[in-house]
């Protein structure tokens, strides 16, 4: 189980690739809401917080690959809406 409490502003957030998927503005809910930096549209996106794997200092890694993690990003922090559950 993720504890949501050790997840850093600013950490990166990688696929289990190792590439780069966005940067943590903080944490919503069970959601975590990424930097505009990252962003090609310009605006903050939701990643949940069930597609984690691992949490280490200033870094946070997905259960899939970059690819996948981007496809789960929302516009929203919904519960439900794209949300992931781990195997």
């Amino acid at each position: 189980m993720i504890d949501k409490t050790k997840i850093e502003e600013h950490a990166e957030i990688v696929g289990s690739c190792g590439n780069h998927v966005g940067t943590v503005d903080h944490v919503e809910g069970d959601f975590i809401k990424l930097t505009r930096d990252d962003s090609a549209d310009g605006k903050h996106h939701y990643l949940p917080i069930s597609a984690l794997a691992d949490i280490q200092p200033g870094r946070v890694i997905t259960t899939m690959n970059h690819k996948a993690a981007l496809s789960l990003l929302q516009d929203t922090p919904e519960s439900g809406a794209g949300g992931f559950a781990a195997v």
